[in-house]
């Protein structure tokens, strides 16, 4: 009765609404209910090609909404502010949108061939995705910290079932297991940090908490200070940062490889894109506290994603400790603490998700059925038995290494040149260094699939025959994608020694096969050509278009990113 009356006394005052500044969410959301109505209504199961439709179409329509807000936005030449204030649409956030719907149409035409390879059916992958994808959208947009932390789930959420959606690996359980687990902390120590902040400022919202900073000098501020560390340790574990990186190598291994590229992808996307807004933003008059916090956490991750990614043997792994090494050239430009940062690592953040979702296209491939096959050995001979899909590998492999005339060598370069004109330049040579250094693991791999001895080895498992027999006892094997068998008699054969693979005896030189002492006949490997589906080969063409038209026209890209930041 007593809640009643106040209820009629002080009538609850809901905010205006504005929908089309969350049209990308809404349409985001809205296309992941579809698919799962689409999937739950019908009597027999729709093809996978429907849902891969379905999730283009979602984020193309996201897509066009999120570049309706950009034109909006800079055309007004100001940011906008949306239900109560809880949400910034400026031309930061409108760019990690656009970045966000673009990654989930790429992602959907990757996964299309996957998922009919290893027969899944239904649309979950795709739902999970759009989800996903919007909740970075959130984080990008929000202005208050409840939002950040409701995007951050959001996110989250779908992309810890991603990790476990395998469920014919116990790796990929193991990896969703892992994900979950460390995130659930990581969400906890976030949140603990919120309530510090608003403990110390009375505010969640980024602006009034910017306000606050900026009109008092605390002489006793560690509450503050507590609350400002517990919420970079939270973004720093999204962004697989070191020392909060441990879960990355084992969750990407474990993962389906789809999932880990648009995990790797969508991840950044969401985690840089609040975290750059809360410490430029909101905690800009404190950077004095957090700047040389930042340089220490940039040098481990460097260090760290370069010196580990050189020994590891799993080509997944590989790429692990690469996207913390990534993490590390981001981090430089938020730590050089100006506008010329934040649009060099808003620069970066969109070059880096188009690489790393088009590189594990490629590991998608060439794992092929069973998603098992992720060796560096395995990709010896790709050159030979696949030579586009090769050389769009190298393309994106030599990107990431920072190779000239790419979008990958204008990130680094723009990030550096941040930091050195904040007079990081300490900062600037470590980054250049273990830049070089891991080339190196990029080259390695480059060579595996191209250099001397490739013609001996195989670039997939192949069917093993002694020496005398043919091909014809070979049995059909089937073609990811593709909906017909290759016959026995248009594999190509090589010759391997027995030992292991491109070395032994006869690996140099002459490729003859050469019995050993006693006698047991030479091992003819016999490479299994493996199809691509339509869908993943524009998939991949679209990451390597995109990062060598944008590296030798970076004009657009270079533009865009600046108006972003101008736009903050």
């Amino acid at each position: 009765m007593r809640g009643l009356v106040l209820a009629l006394v002080h009538p609850l005052v809901l905010p205006h609404i504005d929908y089309t500044a969350i049209l990308p969410e809404l349409i985001m959301i809205g296309g992941a209910l579809v698919l799962l109505a689409a999937g739950a209504l019908t009597t027999r199961h729709l093809p996978t090609s429907v849902y891969t439709a379905l999730s283009v179409a979602t984020g193309g329509a996201a897509l066009v909404a999120g570049i309706v807000l950009w034109v909006k936005i800079h055309g007004r030449g100001r940011p906008l502010s949306a239900i109560a204030h809880s949400l910034a649409i400026d031309g930061f956030s409108t760019a990690f949108v656009i970045l966000a719907a673009s990654l989930v149409v790429v992602a959907a035409l990757v996964a299309d061939g996957y998922l009919r390879r290893e027969g899944i059916v239904g649309p979950e992958y795709h739902a999970l995705a759009l989800l996903g994808a919007s909740g970075a959208m959130f984080m990008a947009a929000a202005n208050d910290f409840i939002v950040i932390f409701l995007g951050l789930e959001i996110m989250s959420i779908p992309l810890y079932v991603l990790a476990a959606m395998d469920q014919r690996r116990a790796e990929s359980g193991e990896a969703g297991m892992k994900y979950f687990v460390l995130g659930a902390f990581s969400s906890a120590i976030f949140v603990y940090g919120i309530a510090l902040t608003y403990g110390a400022t009375g505010s969640t919202n980024l602006a009034q908490i910017a306000g606050y900073l900026a009109r008092n000098v605390s002489t006793n501020d560690g509450l503050l200070l507590a609350g400002m560390g517990l919420v970079l340790v939270g973004f720093l574990f999204k962004v697989a940062a070191v020392p909060f990186h441990m879960w990355t190598p084992d969750v990407y291994q474990g993962s389906p490889s789809p999932a880990t590229g648009f995990m790797a992808a969508i991840a950044k996307v969401g985690g840089f894109a609040a975290l750059l807004r809360v410490f430029f933003s909101t905690f800009h008059a404190l950077s004095a506290d957090w700047q040389p916090i930042l340089w220490v956490v940039a040098v481990l991750t460097l260090v760290t994603g370069a010196v580990l990614g050189l020994v590891q043997r799993d080509v997944k792994r590989m790429l692990a400790y690469s996207s913390i090494n990534h993490a590390g050239f981001i981090l430089l430009g938020l730590q050089a603490g100006t506008a010329a940062g934040i649009s060099a690592s808003l620069y970066y953040v969109f070059v880096y998700a188009f690489l790393v979702l088009g590189s594990f296209a490629v590991i998608t491939v060439v794992g092929q059925r069973g998603d098992r096959d992720h060796a560096i050995e395995s990709y010896r001979g790709l050159g030979r038995t696949q030579p586009l899909l090769a050389l769009a590998f190298a393309v994106l492999l030599l990107a990431q290494a920072g190779a000239p005339f790419t979008t990958g060598f204008l990130g680094k370069l723009y990030v550096v040149e941040a930091a050195v004109q904040a007079h990081s330049y300490a900062l600037a040579v470590i980054a250049m260094l273990t830049g070089a250094v891991a080339a190196a693991f990029y080259l390695r791999v480059v060579f595996v699939m191209f250099g001397v001895g490739s013609a001996a080895g195989s670039a997939t498992a192949g069917t093993e025959l002694a020496a005398g027999e043919t091909g014809a006892g070979v049995p059909e094997l089937a073609l990811a994608g593709a909906g017909s068998p290759a016959p026995a008699s248009a594999l190509t054969t090589a010759v391997v020694a027995t030992g292991p693979l491109g070395g032994g005896p006869g690996a140099e030189g002459s490729p003859e096969p050469r019995p050993d002492p006693a006698g047991t006949p030479p091992v003819i490997r016999v490479p299994t050509p493996f199809g691509i589906a339509p869908t993943t080969v524009v998939g991949i063409a679209v990451t390597v278009l995109f990062t060598v038209v944008l590296g030798i026209w970076p004009g657009p890209l270079f533009s865009f990113a600046h108006a972003a930041g101008l736009l903050f």
